[in-house]
């Protein structure tokens, strides 16, 4: 159920790289339980929303609050301890590490539960939630693309986080490996997970979104319902029609 304050509110987030405005005054905020849909063609500026968010890059003007507290200039670590996780569009695994030796470094550098045989525990069930428990002391290498992307999102989640970032973790997967990520990532909202998902394949974002933000040339050009979202027409000439060119 909704909360009156946002779990995550953005205000006047902007972010430049040279004469590039890659976030031009963006405002957003995301509850307690939701998935929002981040939208928008290819160089809206999604990803660098995410960076901003997780404290890789610093936004020259606006605040981000996340559980009422002001984290807009904590270094990415901290952001983690706070409950803020994310992925990559490419996975990035330790791969000579063993998955259990992946995941241990969430518990050890999150807001997760260190070295303690809890850690462990909670290791175990994450693994067994998707679907890898089985290949718990195999190297993170052996794993193929849905298993990497399942990894990955399995690393994010054992920081204990309350908020995960998910950068197109269907990207590179075919028809049938899609829909069961879509399965699993809706699982983990049943669970009590919010998410902010970055993806470009509107069958998901349709699928599981509760709202959907879009994103065009760093500038929030719409906020809605997914229908309401689709069916809009400044969307359909910067994105949806973009894509179905």
């Amino acid at each position: 159920m909704m909360t009156t304050q946002p779990l995550l509110k953005i205000t006047g987030v902007t972010k430049t790289f040279g004469g590039l405005v890659a976030l031009d005054k963006v405002d957003m905020h995301v509850h307690q339980g939701e998935i929002v849909g981040l939208i928008g063609p290819n160089g809206a500026g999604k990803t660098t929303l995410f960076n901003v968010i997780a404290g890789s890059f610093l936004p020259e003007q606006g605040e981000i609050c996340f559980q009422g507290q002001n984290v807009t200039h904590l270094k990415a670590h901290n952001v983690c301890k706070l409950g803020i996780a994310r992925t990559f569009q490419v996975p990035k695994p330790f791969k000579n590490l063993t998955l259990l030796e992946n995941m241990m470094v969430g518990t050890c550098f999150g807001a997760g539960l260190g070295k303690s045989k809890d850690s462990l525990n909670k290791i175990g069930e994450i693994l067994r939630f998707a679907g890898l428990e089985d290949k718990i002391s195999s190297k993170a290498d052996t794993l193929n693309l849905v298993e990497r992307k399942k990894l990955e999102v399995s690393k994010a989640l054992s920081t204990s986080p309350r908020l995960v970032l998910f950068d197109e973790v269907m990207a590179g997967l075919n028809p049938s490996e899609t829909v069961e990520m879509i399965t699993f990532i809706g699982k983990l909202r049943d669970r009590g997970l919010t998410i902010l998902l970055i993806e470009h394949l509107m069958k998901v974002i349709m699928t599981l979104s509760d709202r959907v933000v879009v994103l065009d040339y760093g500038r929030k050009i719409c906020e809605g319902n997914p229908q309401e979202v689709a069916n809009n027409a400044q969307v359909i000439e910067a994105y949806l029609g973009k894509s179905n060119a």
